[in-house]
């Protein structure tokens, strides 16, 4: 079983104003931002990685970049845009405060499996569309560099989102309940039984313990797709961060 490293984009200029950004061309990391995805990377620097995908958005290639800054092996970045932003339609480029006001708002905050933007599209279908690419790029990635290979995508903070609530079996409308936070490490495991979620909304902490063991064949922990019951005796590398 491949693991999924979600790495939503760094702060933006947009996020920093309060504007719902969308799919606006052009929105770039601010210097918090370009901060934040730089950390991320230092965290993923011992991590070995077959696959980055990305968001086409330049606030997610920005990030991309800063993720790969200074690695020897450095892995293939490709663009899909099945985890690209929400198509906010008519909302894109207002101020949240505003949206705020919308009657949509508590529609988007309370039911959003019932929430289409206008001129974009529902929440159902963004989440349709980014599972479905996550789960098919997953597949690609365990078939082409094994069960114990690591990829990352990044993306946005609805789209995490709504791949984090597909994995823990929640349904849509309580997905808000979720947070990602800009350049924040979430992390994924699909098996033939359940997803499993190792990590959500992380910011600190050694994540070398991603690493396939010396001995994959032989260890449980990373080779099994059955809940442990009792919890199990986790990894065999120290510090692991699961924040």
């Amino acid at each position: 079983m491949a693991t999924l490293i979600l790495v939503r984009h760094g702060r933006t200029t947009a996020n920093a104003s309060g504007t719902l950004a969308g799919r606006t061309p052009g929105v770039r990391l601010d210097s918090t931002g370009q901060q934040q995805a730089a950390r991320a990377g230092a965290r993923l620097g011992d991590v070995p990685i077959s696959l980055v995908v990305t968001s086409p958005l330049e606030r997610c290639r920005q990030t991309t970049r800063a993720l790969l800054a200074g690695r020897e092996d450095a892995p293939p970045v490709v663009t899909d845009r099945g985890i690209t932003e929400c198509d906010y339609g008519e909302w894109q480029g207002r101020a949240i405060k505003d949206l705020a006001q919308e009657k949509l708002w508590k529609v988007v905050q309370t039911q959003p499996s019932a929430a289409a933007f206008p001129g974009g599209e529902s929440m159902t279908a963004m989440q349709a569309r980014a599972v479905g690419a996550v789960r098919r790029r997953d597949a690609q990635v365990e078939a082409e560099h094994g069960p114990h290979a690591v990829w990352v995508a990044v993306s946005h903070g609805d789209i995490i989102k709504a791949v984090l609530a597909d994995a823990l079996g929640m349904h849509l409308d309580l997905f808000q309940r979720l947070h990602v936070d800009p350049a924040s490490i979430s992390i994924v495991r699909y098996t033939e039984s359940r997803p499993y979620v190792l990590a959500t909304n992380s910011h600190a902490g050694d994540l070398s313990w991603l690493r396939p063991p010396a001995d994959a064949a032989d260890d449980a922990s990373a080779t099994g797709t059955d809940a442990l019951v009792g919890g199990g005796a986790g990894p065999a590398a120290t510090g692991r961060d699961g924040s």
